[in-house]
């Protein structure tokens, strides 16, 4: 949907440069743009023809202010109506400024049940959920698994809770989901937990029985949040599975799964729309910290091709290990950079997700710059590079001049690829000395004007 929508929206923002005002006419053409985008992405045609008229009653007659142009201000009045459709509304109605939160005000253990159909990720998103609550909220978070159908499905909780940095309340397949959460939640009041977290049972399509139970759960838990878990590539079966749902329980919020490989993104509108729950969390990668708490205005920008700049920074402070940083700061300072700190470096920009999450967080007009970059060549690239690097002996990765014909031969080897390939790391770190000694001698501005330059390719030899 984000490059669909971005690319009609830009290409009407400049037919429309010099018209002085918004009228009927010009309205009717971006409403145009704006539902083919939007139907191409799968958003549902009740929730397109919602969308549609609200954004027509509010662009209207709209008068256009100082430098916008009127394609500029309807793009203005989309991207809050964007927002007004995924998000938490305040009690005027507008859009809540800000990342979305679960409510926990209550006496504890808060307790949160997650619903969803098989396959959409609940327990994946009950162990990423509780890390949030632990590094963000500083919470006491306890587990459970009422999933007494799948296998694995208890043993599967206990591994990701673990790596959360959670606790897990056993549960055996042979008890009745209703007691084991009432046991886990006994357990949670005695231990003083401030958090219990219930995984329910999923099916691979609704069924009463599943309803039925989950019925039971919430009667039994009475929690103070239910949060309805759906892959967000599902597309129109996503409308459908929230329905259920969303007629079962009292839904209090919603969870995207799998929003990074979500090409079309229709979901993300549909889904708060027939269910009136507002989206409380995305799942942006397979990773245990890859959720993050969603926030309508930036994934608007997003969509819109605007980019997310405040996620990016958020991405890059998250991943950056300051100690180190400050160490290699040092070691530009006296000359001392080495293969090593080559390897260290390529492993922070994986630690943040890699070079295509952190690229898709550009405006789109920056990523058009990157040249088109294959950023999963880019990705495997820098994997190969991190591999040659461990196949070398400490001194060597300290003393590269060392390394001639017969030490490639026998790095080439221990990796795993071509002399040439090694050839090409050795070539490539020589440049990236190269800069650091500009940057050392005070030639940063001169080198940052060459690169900025450069064309067809990232820093490193990266997507070139």
């Amino acid at each position: 949907m984000a490059s669909a929508l971005s690319d009609r929206l830009s290409r009407l923002v400049k037919t429309m440069r010099g018209q002085a005002r918004i009228t009927e006419d010009n309205v009717a053409e971006m409403l145009r743009e704006v539902r083919m985008a939007l139907l191409e992405a799968d958003v549902a045609l009740p929730v397109v023809r919602d969308f549609i008229a609200r954004v027509k009653l509010k662009a209207l007659g709209q008068d256009v202010v100082g430098s916008l142009t009127p394609g500029q201000a309807l793009v203005g009045v989309v991207h809050k109506e964007l927002a007004r459709t995924m998000g938490e509304l305040d009690a005027n109605g507008e859009p809540k400024a800000g990342p979305s939160e679960l409510n926990l005000a209550t006496q504890p253990p808060a307790v949160i049940l997650m619903a969803g159909l098989q396959g959409a990720g609940k327990t994946t998103t009950t162990a990423k959920l509780a890390k949030h609550l632990v590094e963000k909220r500083k919470k006491k978070v306890l587990t459970v698994s009422g999933d007494v159908y799948r296998p694995a499905a208890i043993e599967q909780l206990k591994t990701v809770t673990a790596q959360a940095g959670a606790e897990w309340f056993p549960s055996q397949p042979s008890d009745q989901p209703v007691d084991i959460a009432l046991a886990a939640l006994d357990h949670a009041k005695r231990h003083y937990f401030d958090v219990l977290i219930v995984d329910t049972a999923g099916r691979l399509a609704i069924d009463e029985a599943l309803m039925a139970e989950i019925r039971a759960l919430h009667a039994a838990l009475k929690p103070i949040e239910t949060l309805f878990v759906v892959d967000a590539m599902q597309g129109q079966d996503a409308v459908n599975t929230a329905q259920a749902f969303g007629a079962a329980l009292p839904l209090s919020g919603i969870v995207l799964t799998k929003l990074d490989g979500d090409s079309r993104g229709g979901a993300a509108l549909s889904v708060r729309s027939v269910t009136g729950a507002p989206i409380k969390f995305a799942g942006v990668s397979e990773k245990i910290d890859g959720l993050e708490a969603f926030d309508a205005e930036r994934h608007a920008g997003r969509v819109l091709g605007m980019g997310d700049i405040l996620a990016l920074v958020e991405e890059v402070q998250k991943g950056v290990d300051l100690a180190q940083a400050q160490k290699l700061a040092e070691k530009v300072k006296t000359g001392g950079f080495d293969l090593n700190d080559y390897a260290d470096q390529l492993l922070q920009m994986r630690k943040m997700g890699g070079l295509g999450a952190l690229m898709d967080k550009l405006p789109a007009q920056l990523q058009a710059q990157a040249g088109g970059a294959d950023m999963d060549r880019a990705e495997r690239e820098m994997r190969r590079m991190v591999g040659i690097i461990h196949s070398m002996t400490a001194l060597e990765r300290r003393k590269p001049e060392l390394i001639k014909a017969s030490r490639k031969r026998r790095i080439a080897t221990g990796a795993g690829v071509q002399v040439q390939e090694v050839n090409r790391l050795l070539n490539q770190f020589d440049q990236m000395q190269g800069m650091m000694k500009k940057m050392k001698g005070g030639g940063l501005m001169k080198m940052m004007k060459r690169m900025g330059g450069l064309k067809g390719g990232l820093p490193g030899g990266f997507g070139g």
